[in-house]
């Protein structure tokens, strides 16, 4: 018996040290672990030595099995989460220019986040407002730049992810004020990923907390930048149908347009107006969306492309699953539901086979 016990003992030993040489890589990369953390589990493993009984073995050898599962498990999910965070999700933050801005890894969950930048010679405000994608004013707002040609090279510039404003909450306020106090609809705020609310259903904001509030204008500021196009304006033309051309789905404004955390155009009208199909096709959806779109359709148009209708006012829908419809044909009516701050259109282009596009670009 003391022979079983020696030699299962062995089997036991050569497996906690294998463990120890794995772990001890394993915590290198995630955990900073030194080699202390070897000797700690060599000393516990030694201590124990010959004083185990037959049926404390069998309780280990189980007990150990059943942890090398769990923790295998554990390490690769965790292994996994780190090749995700270095490969396919992250990305590299590139100029529109398609030259490199930052060459730094970031995942997805960052995107949201200021980045600083350290001015190179010959950078400048314009320059540095191209590399990232937004507007200059959004640069001199942040930094509280005093003139545009003042810039000195290894000089730190915060840049917002973002054209607009970042903005301290302050008590009482609401998004509803804030918007106000910005210039923006305040379905701007709601929409950027990133703004958390106190209650996500009333919108509700916490003093002291931090919003980013997209394409937003400093109060009480004189815009460095060249004065922004009037909103256009947008009429349906009934029965006007073109050779793959989308007509616009319904009447209103242009509240905000496409973003890449706001794949869509927002088009806005308190007068609750018809909304139709942009072009022929079969309706795929046509329900209610708990994800944010509230009552909405979705139309395949068999050429590729699909669009999709949100925010629709209740009981407004007029086709179903299945229906045959064609450009122009109201398939309801413009409202508030799901996560929405006042009466308006969602409206999405999306290619059957890959991403959603902005439907400025396929509008006539």
């Amino acid at each position: 018996m003391k022979e079983d016990i020696k030699k299962e003992w062995g089997q036991i030993k050569q497996y906690l040290e294998l463990q120890i040489v794995y772990w001890e890589k394993v915590g290198r990369i995630f955990l900073g672990w030194t080699d202390e953390i070897k000797k700690i589990l060599a000393r516990l493993m030694y201590r124990q030595r010959g004083r185990f009984s037959q049926s404390f073995v069998n309780v280990s050898m189980a007990s150990l099995f059943f942890g090398a599962i769990v923790l295998s498990g554990k390490v690769e999910e965790l292994m996994s989460g780190n090749r995700n965070k270095e490969g396919g999700s992250g990305y590299l933050i590139m100029a529109q220019d398609g030259s490199q801005a930052v060459g730094t890894l970031i995942s997805d969950s960052l995107k949201g986040e200021v980045t600083e930048y350290r001015v190179q010679e010959g950078d400048t405000v314009s320059s540095i407002a191209l590399k990232f994608g937004v507007s200059i004013d959004t640069i001199v707002w942040e930094n509280n730049l005093k003139s545009v040609g003042n810039l000195k090279p290894q000089q730190i510039l915060r840049i917002l992810p973002v054209t607009g404003v970042k903005y301290k909450v302050s008590r009482g306020e609401t998004i509803y004020s804030i918007a106000k106090k910005f210039q923006v609809d305040a379905q701007n705020i709601i929409d950027y990923p990133f703004n958390a609310f106190a209650d996500d259903e009333k919108f509700s904001l916490l003093a002291g907390q931090e919003l980013v509030i997209p394409d937003g204008v400093k109060p009480n500021e004189v815009q460095v930048d060249t004065p922004k196009v009037a909103i256009r304006r947008v009429e349906p033309i009934p029965g006007v149908k073109g050779e793959g051309n989308f007509m616009w789905p319904t009447s209103g404004h242009i509240t905000q347009k496409y973003y890449w955390y706001h794949q869509a155009v927002d088009i806005a009208n308190p007068g609750n107006p018809p909304i139709v199909a942009a072009q022929g096709g079969t309706v795929i959806i046509s329900g209610w969306n708990g994800g944010g779109y509230g009552n909405y359709v979705v139309i395949d148009h068999g050429n590729g492309y699909q669009t999709l209708y949100g925010h629709m006012l209740n009981k407004s829908m007029s086709v179903k699953a299945g229906d045959r419809v064609s450009q122009g044909q109201r398939i309801g009516t413009m409202g508030s539901t799901g996560r929405s701050t006042g009466t308006h259109l969602h409206f999405e282009v999306k290619r059957t086979i890959g991403s959603k596009v902005d439907p400025l670009s396929v509008l006539k």
